[in-house]
């Protein structure tokens, strides 16, 4: 087993955090990865009052006992969030553990620090895990360019990234982007990471709550089946590349602003991917790895030979290279 910083603070047996996911994240997915020994994210805004993510918690906690999270992701909406109660939510159900994300998570330290939480928060670049670290956030996840979702706008790999990061803090962080299996948990380590996390690889799951068609396509992909959408808006997004996508990149690309694009990228359609498998009904978040991914296994399966590769591949450069002093 993996043991460290991350496995230690969080209270799991593997270093391996499941993010936060729109319409994915729910308890069905959260459960079954918590049980595998890893860290399940309920994905708090995929709930659509405060009250409902309650349930939520309240229903993942009948299908596990083992501890998860939540993440509380703040970005542009076309509605106002009330993001602080959700915040006091997650404090007053005891979870342990939460992943911000989006900006700055100083607005909910107070609540989260007075109920004794750990707060993971999800960074792009050196200078926003340097300031997540002065607020006091207890892991730092290291968001590469390969990622799904926003990866920032500076387009620095994980390769780059994580040793950067590492270098600039005290506290712990965890790779994220471009990981799906054992080979790249191993890389992260040496790179300086103390854990990983992933969001496209846990869809591609038996418990992920999303059609079978859309986790097949994965598995059909290579890793240049994806888009970056909304760059010239600077909100760059790194999508599953369909024909809604490529609609997208034209119409900005001809000098198109954000209400000539916003029903293509409105969320209600990328819901309707998950829910009924046509994955040309609207725009679905993917990563890179993709190209990675050849299976749809359980998260139990995942998780385990994940962390066994891991560990036989660091054994095996350990007994295979020779160190001579100088």
């Amino acid at each position: 087993m993996i043991r460290n910083r991350v496995t230690e603070l969080l209270g799991v047996d593997h270093p391996i955090v499941q993010g936060g996911m729109q319409w994915v994240g729910t308890a069905e997915l959260v459960s079954a990865v918590a049980n595998a020994g890893a860290v399940g994210m309920i994905t708090a805004l995929t709930q659509p009052t405060p009250e409902d993510l309650r349930k939520e918690i309240a229903r993942c906690r009948e299908m596990t006992d083992k501890p998860f999270g939540v993440n509380l992701t703040v970005l542009p909406s076309i509605r106002p969030m009330p993001y602080l109660e959700y915040a006091q939510v997650i404090a007053d159900e005891g979870i342990t553990m939460v992943e911000t994300a989006g900006s700055n998570p100083q607005q909910f330290m107070e609540i989260f620090n007075g109920a004794g939480i750990k707060v993971i928060h999800k960074c792009t670049s050196v200078r926003h895990a340097i300031k997540a670290q002065a607020v006091g956030v207890s892991i730092v996840s290291v968001d590469g360019f390969e990622c799904a979702g926003h990866p920032g706008e500076d387009d620095v790999t994980n390769l780059v990234l994580v040793p950067a990061v590492r270098r600039a803090l005290d506290i712990p962080i965890i790779a994220s982007g471009g990981i799906g299996d054992g080979r790249g948990l191993a890389a992260a380590l040496m790179l300086g990471a103390e854990g990983v996390n992933m969001g496209t690889r846990f869809m591609c799951t038996q418990e992920a709550p999303i059609h079978h068609n859309v986790k097949q396509a994965m598995v059909d992909s290579n890793e240049l089946e994806t888009d970056l959408i909304l760059r010239t808006l600077r909100n760059t997004a790194r999508v599953a590349k369909n024909s809604v996508s490529t609609e997208v990149i034209r119409i900005l690309n001809e000098g198109g602003v954000f209400e000539d694009v916003r029903e293509l990228v409105a969320g209600a359609r990328g819901r309707t991917v998950y829910e009924t498998g046509d994955v040309e009904a609207g725009i679905w978040t993917a990563g890179m790895v993709v190209g990675l991914i050849h299976d749809i296994p359980t998260c139990e399966e995942l998780v385990s030979r994940m962390v066994a590769e891991a560990e036989e591949l660091i054994n095996g450069v350990s007994a295979s290279v020779s160190v001579t002093a100088a």
